[in-house]
């Protein structure tokens, strides 16, 4: 037996719930789903279904195997299509892995304007700042903000991702405006806990030259919507990205910093596993997020200008 039929095979049991009614789907005999099957289990070594007289129930190397089977199968409807027309309909699944505050700020509304133009794509969107192991995740696409290190990952660089540092008005006035990185030494610093040396800041002069920091601190934090929270109530000075920080600078609630010193940018990447054929709607995708965050995001129009060379 074919693995393609294996994998059809196994894919029409779980959406139907039942060997019969997967038989009667694709017009065989009971007999011949249940030998695929197994012969699709003893060749991959594991047990995908858990089977008793009354249910069928996925195990968790089953459903991992299922998310698989399901974009094998929407990739190859997709491909048929393509050779049928040149303009074929974008169709098929998108698992996609975002940071949780630049996925609900700036990609959300990105993604919904996506789905408009292509309404037979369906988006299975996770927001999580820890990074995700793509592969083993079963995700499409991911898109990270920093220096990328694993390299079974495909990047394209989609955005500058701007730091900048902020303290409220009332906090400036209580503890005094810093001039130069140093001074942050008799600050209280607010810690972004997904950085490597969270209390380590580090600075470009304007000679180009490195300083680094370490800034005391009593909160520390994995989400910068809660650090930004706590500058604008005056708890400390933070380092945060544009994407976050742009309308509360804008508004007054907090005030940029030592902007001849700003932390070295950082860059928006969507990555994808190498070892993985791209579909046509996963490259539609990143072509239209290029689009959209190109070289001069929008939410940096309300900041200052960065510090040129």
């Amino acid at each position: 037996m074919d693995k393609f039929s294996e994998i059809q095979t196994f894919v029409n049991v779980v959406e139907t719930g039942s060997l019969s009614a997967a038989a009667d789907r694709m017009a065989v005999a009971k007999s011949a789903v249940s030998r695929r099957l197994a012969e699709l289990e003893s060749r991959l070594g594991v047990q995908l279904l858990q089977r008793t007289t009354r249910s069928i129930k996925l195990t968790e190397s089953g459903r991992r195997f299922h998310e698989s089977c399901q974009r094998i199968l929407a990739d190859m409807e997709e491909s048929e299509h393509a050779v049928a027309s040149e303009h074929a309909t974008l169709s098929g699944a998108i698992r996609i892995a975002a940071p949780l505050s630049f996925g609900v700020r700036h990609l959300s509304p990105v993604l919904n304007r996506f789905l408009q133009q292509h309404p037979e794509v369906s988006l299975d969107l996770n927001l999580d700042d820890r990074q995700i192991n793509l592969l083993e995740a079963g995700f499409d696409l991911g898109l990270r903000i920093g220096k990328l290190e694993d390299s079974s990952l495909i990047a394209r660089r989609l955005a500058p991702i701007r730091r900048i540092v902020l303290a409220s008005p009332a906090y400036l006035q209580q503890h005094g405006e810093p001039q130069r990185p140093e001074d942050l030494k008799q600050h209280i610093g607010l810690t972004y806990t997904n950085m490597p040396e969270g209390q380590l800041w580090q600075f470009t002069r304007p000679d180009g030259s490195l300083v680094s920091v370490r800034v005391p601190g009593h909160l520390k934090a994995n989400n910068g919507e809660y650090l930004l929270n706590a500058a604008i109530d005056g708890l400390g000075v933070v380092v945060s990205t544009t994407f976050i920080a742009c309308k509360v600078i804008e508004r007054g609630l907090l005030k940029p910093v030592l902007c001849e010193f700003e932390p070295k940018p950082v860059s928006l990447y969507a990555i994808y596993p190498s070892q993985r054929h791209l579909p046509r709607r996963v490259r539609t995708l990143i072509d239209f997020l290029a689009d959209c965050f190109c070289e001069n995001p929008y939410w940096d129009v309300f900041t200052p200008p960065a510090p040129t060379d």
